[in-house]
């Protein structure tokens, strides 16, 4: 494996760790401890705008369609999703329905829909630019969830729990899948990412002994698994254009290639 260790930051605290490319990859947003949401021109490193609304944004999403890149949606500590327009750098909208710091968006539907999970311990789904939640799913039995990755058909949402397994969502009408339920992997009070292969045949995560699961996506059974870091394995994600190839993260301070 190839390894990079990570260099200086370009923040006055740490970044929590959510950055998200625009469609053509020349700009990404990046949401950190310092309270601000900085857009970064990616050839040349300099901090195009900066966004903030005094509180610690936990994820930042760009809107998916091609003619909606100037708007992006944040989650933020204070319970709320806030849409932004970058080439005002005004507020546009306010999604205020959760009871606890917004971990995750997710964009579904052909991108007219996201969905928000929360410490909270429920999902919501929202209609773009209306504040109220057309679907809120909450249950005694659920966990807060980190993690969401959205299959590249689009048909299925990974939700990484805090009880230690992956659940699956149909994004259609959002109902759980009790027969897809991926075990194996020690993920509770870390916020490990999952991800979706790009031919949707295997499922992988990190999990807080280092290792990497990889299980596939019929049979739910773990196909692989390997120690890939030293402290938390906190990241893990599919080259896209060479699917044999995989990407890992760590509390070790290593990012590390796979094949």
């Amino acid at each position: 494996c190839i390894y990079v260790e990570f260099g200086k930051q370009w923040y006055q605290r740490r970044v929590r760790g959510d950055i998200v490319f625009n469609n053509d990859g020349s700009k990404f947003l990046s949401a950190s401890y310092d309270r601000m949401i900085k857009l970064w021109d990616t050839e040349t490193g300099a901090c195009l705008s900066r966004f903030t609304t005094k509180k610690i944004p936990y994820c930042v999403q760009f809107h998916p369609d091609d003619d909606k890149q100037n708007f992006f949606v944040s989650g933020m500590a204070d319970k709320k999703i806030v849409g932004w327009d970058i080439n005002s750098g005004e507020i546009t909208q306010e999604y205020d329905r959760h009871l606890g710091a917004v971990n995750t968006i997710t964009f579904i539907e052909r991108n007219i829909s996201f969905v928000s999970t929360s410490d909270d311990k429920s999902l919501r789904v929202w209609d773009w630019d209306i504040p109220v939640d057309r679907k809120h799913i909450a249950d005694p039995s659920m966990h807060a969830i980190p993690s969401c990755s959205l299959s590249a058909s689009g048909k299925w949402l990974a939700c990484q729990s805090m009880d230690n397994k992956i659940s699956i969502f149909a994004t259609q009408k959002l109902r759980l899948n009790r027969k897809k339920v991926f075990k194996g992997h020690m993920v509770a009070g870390y916020a490990c990412q999952c991800n979706f292969s790009p031919d949707n045949s295997y499922l992988m995560s990190g999990d807080a002994d280092g290792r990497c699961f990889i299980w596939d996506w019929k049979t739910t059974k773990v196909y692989k698994r390997f120690k890939a870091h030293d402290g938390v394995c906190i990241g893990c994600v599919w080259l896209p254009h060479e699917t044999s190839k995989i990407v890992t993260c760590g509390w070790d301070g290593k990012i590390k290639l796979w094949d």
